[in-house]
């Protein structure tokens, strides 16, 4: 291989041929968005589509600055400022491959306790959208009743020590603060995670916070922001040595390289109290209401890799396209996202939810993305409830069918065990994996005691038809084995 061309602003001229590099002179960008959480899917979803329109010649005064507010954020800082906020992105795809420089960001604030750098940044005049990608997990929220979490400890500091934050919300807050005293004007507050009504869990942890520390405060932010509900898609892996490897390939010595799938899909609510880009002009579709496809995607892409992810962990499946190449998962996954979650979903413009079951089954199957099964089930305490548990409520309350939603949920118990049925351990997948994994050894003798855990299930332990199936699956899955379950589940 030809010696490496290291990723800088001074070397984008010397970069191999065939990779995509910007066009627009970044020396002339200027801040107007800052994003906290500069992790892979953000670099690959949300800047993509901003280094796209300053492509055209616009949005040159919209550019990214990053933020973070844990700890490990700094070492993404170091890695992106080493290249001068340059990524490369990686479109896999099992045809062709193709990189592509993006340039849309142009700085990242520093890691510190009490975020004062990000909170001055954000209370900057320039500054219209603050917007965020910290995980499902990430807005505290009760995971049986989806409120706002005011008892958790980081929201009970940030509420008696405004000027010292640990989150994000609280370095919010405080920026917002400073607006309002200095009469300027408010930001939009726009997730990116994904949430079913994603704006307005993050205006209820915004405002919810802000309430605990001024009403007045609090009333002008939810009379003056924004807090837009949005639908994000693309499956973007976690970077490794592979990936790494993978931007070598290209000629490119990048520390901090993205892989994704070549999907995109971003529909906004078009509720933006500061102006916002012309991202329709590159592909974002906005609209008045995004549940519709909020729902589809949420409830069929991110609960399939669940429904999937558990069982192939038990297995010990590495990848999503493994998993769907295995006769019996593929199988699981569309009778589960056929018979049990598809019903309780509406159609969108263009696609009905069994039309979008195909698209994902295709996606899921790309065997040009290494999508890890560790990835996909991590977090399951948030996920299973933001994902799963919404189609087995609306099964109860229709008497629909059940039983591999059911399933999906003894898997998941069975996974939180820690060990695969091979008898190799599973590393903690979880924040709350010390909890999970001891509900789960004691679930081995008292399957009740899994659903039990009142912040993940609720009133849903006391409903005899999914207690019933969980049970009966349980107990076959620890007798049977996790194959045995799956075959009587699909028939085969």
């Amino acid at each position: 291989m030809d010696e490496l061309t290291q990723l800088s602003q001074a070397t984008l001229d010397s970069l191999p041929a065939q990779t995509r590099r910007p066009g627009y002179d970044r020396a002339a960008l200027s801040a107007g968005i800052l994003h906290i959480g500069l992790g892979n899917f953000h670099r690959a979803h949300q800047a993509w589509y901003l280094h796209r329109l300053m492509e055209t010649g616009q949005a040159r005064d919209w550019a990214i600055l990053g933020a973070g507010v844990r700890p490990d954020d700094a070492a993404m800082r170091a890695r992106l400022l080493g290249q001068d906020c340059l990524n490369t992105l990686i479109a896999l795809d099992p045809d062709a491959r193709s990189a592509e420089v993006t340039g849309a960001m142009i700085g990242f604030l520093p890691v510190e306790d009490g975020h004062a750098s990000l909170i001055a940044r954000m209370a900057a005049p320039d500054i219209r959208i603050v917007s965020l990608t910290v995980t499902e997990g990430g807005y505290f929220l009760n995971s049986a009743t989806q409120a706002f979490a005011q008892d958790h400890p980081d929201i009970v500091h940030d509420a008696t020590h405004p000027e010292q934050p640990r989150t994000a919300f609280g370095a919010m807050v405080a920026a917002l603060r400073l607006r309002r005293a200095r009469g300027l004007g408010p930001f939009t507050c726009l997730s990116c995670d994904n949430l079913q009504s994603n704006g307005a869990v993050l205006r209820q942890a915004v405002v919810g916070l802000a309430q605990m520390q001024d009403p007045g405060l609090a009333a002008w932010i939810a009379a003056e922001c924004s807090f837009p509900n949005a639908m994000v898609d693309c499956i973007v892996p976690a970077t490794g040595p592979a990936e790494i490897a993978l931007a070598a390939s290209f000629g490119i010595r990048d520390a901090a390289p993205v892989t994704h799938e070549p999907f995109r899909q971003w529909v906004i609510e078009d509720r933006f109290c500061a102006g916002r880009p012309a991202w329709e002009e590159v592909g974002v579709e906005f609209t008045t209401d995004v549940h519709g496809h909020e729902a589809q995607k949420l409830r069929i892409l991110n609960a399939g890799h669940q429904v999937i992810g558990n069982v192939a962990e038990i297995l010990g499946v590495e990848t999503v396209a493994q998993a769907m190449a295995d006769p019996q998962i593929n199988a699981l996954f569309h009778k589960v996202a056929l018979g049990e979650i598809a019903p309780h979903v509406q159609p969108v413009p263009g696609m009905t939810p069994a039309q979008y079951v195909a698209l994902i089954a295709r996606r899921f199957a790309n065997t040009a993305i290494h999508d890890t099964i560790r990835r996909v089930a991590f977090d399951g305490a948030s996920r299973h409830p933001g994902f799963v548990l919404p189609s087995l409520r609306d099964a109860l309350a229709s008497g629909a069918a059940l039983d591999g939603l059911a399933l999906s949920q003894a898997f998941w118990a069975r996974m939180c065990a820690g060990q695969r049925e091979d008898g190799s351990v599973i590393a903690p997948n979880d924040p709350q994996w010390s909890a999970l994994s001891q509900v789960a050894e004691q679930a081995r003798a008292r399957p009740a005691a899994w659903l039990e855990q009142s912040r993940i299930y609720g009133d849903l332990a006391q409903a005899e038809p999914f207690r019933a199936a969980f049970t009966r699956w349980h107990a076959m899955i620890w007798s049977d084995g996790a194959r045995a379950a799956l075959r009587a589940y699909i028939g085969a």
